[in-house]
């Protein structure tokens, strides 16, 4: 689209979680197959330290070094555009752009924990020429003030089968537990016990997948030889993905869901979605509602028996269709008609 050698879009990458890497190279590949030419500024992790608020400021000071380090080059070869992937991300910018994000720090950043991020975010949402939400309820978090003039849009994650099923399948359960505490681990274990109790799943098992044991230890759960449990710590994507391949049910109890990649890549998976509901831009919730609305409560040990005892018919084959929009070519063909005009221009 640019004059040969010119460089189209710049995504600056924050890169601090495996899945929000995934997300940045997934919209690269969009972004090329639409004929635009693309690069990835990456941020180097700092340290980990011990609070939100410090970490916030850590990482949004290593996106501005990985955007600076790519904007130092002479200026006939600055990008047209830069794509900042998180609102932590553009926190310090040192050129406006895009600001894509699942919500923002005034929905999952609140009290002490975003007291310097939220009033700068709100500047940085107002200055940015577009707003790029992973979903409707995400961009609803923003202030009103910041979408208006038609300067927002809505792009979710990719969500495909990651390969043909297994023959079997042999898991009863698996969740995802980066970030234990929010993602709610400790309910996912105790209706776990209280199914066990039962006949239905004690010969079944339970993965934890996603927090290594230092994850766990902090979070303050000891699964040492805990029967039917078994943790698998953190996997590369495509042996993460194979293990969804083979399991009946993903069954997660988040405390905020600002986006639930790992929910709609289990449906693409095949996985039955149990799950309580969940404040924030949970998107997979009235996927999994429609799908089967016995499956979403509170009652979290119920929701899990009723999944492995009294499966819905037809369950996997209904979750595709409901995962069209989130396919490779729905995602491609929004980037090319919607997006890039927004950020090149024509």
């Amino acid at each position: 689209m640019g004059a040969p050698g010119l460089l189209d879009v710049l995504i600056v990458s924050l890169g601090s979680t495996a899945g929000l890497r995934s997300a940045d190279e997934d919209l690269a590949g969009s972004i090329e197959r639409a004929g635009a030419s693309v690069a990835i500024a990456r941020a180097i992790a700092p340290p980990q330290v011990r609070t939100l608020m410090l970490t916030d400021l850590l990482w949004a000071r290593a996106a501005r070094a990985a955007a600076q380090r790519s904007l130092n080059g002479p200026p006939q070869n600055a990008p047209r555009s830069i794509i900042y992937s998180s609102t932590t991300a553009a926190l310090l910018w040192p050129r406006p752009g895009a600001i894509r994000f699942d919500a923002p720090a005034a929905g999952n950043r609140p009290g002490w924990d975003g007291l310097w991020q939220r009033p700068l975010e709100r500047r940085r949402l107002a200055e940015a020429p577009l707003l790029l939400a992973l979903s409707a309820g995400g961009l609803a978090e923003v202030p009103p003030a910041a979408r208006t003039g038609g300067r927002s849009l809505v792009l979710g994650l990719v969500a495909e089968p990651s390969g043909p099923p297994a023959a079997e399948r042999d898991i009863a359960a698996i969740t995802y537990a980066g970030n234990p505490h929010k993602k709610g681990l400790d309910r996912v274990l105790e209706a776990w016990r209280e199914l066990r109790s039962g006949p239905v799943a004690r010969d079944g098992e339970l993965l934890v997948a996603g927090a290594g044991p230092e994850e766990l230890r902090a979070a303050g759960i000891a699964l040492g030889e805990e029967p039917g449990v078994r943790s698998v710590g953190r996997l590369a994507a495509a042996d993460y993905r194979a293990l969804l391949r083979r399991a009946r049910v993903f069954i997660c109890a988040p405390r905020r869901e600002d986006y639930g990649a790992a929910q709609l890549e289990a449906l693409a998976d095949g996985c039955m979605l149990v799950s309580t509901p969940a404040p924030g831009p949970y998107v997979a919730l009235e996927i999994a509602r429609r799908l089967d609305g016995r499956l979403i409560g509170e009652d979290l040990a119920g929701a899990l028996r009723c999944a492995l005892e009294d499966p819905a018919p037809g369950y996997a084959d209904r979750a595709r269709a409901e995962l069209e929009p989130f396919t490779r070519a729905a995602v491609d063909e929004r980037v090319a008609r919607e997006l890039l005009p927004r950020l090149l221009g024509g």
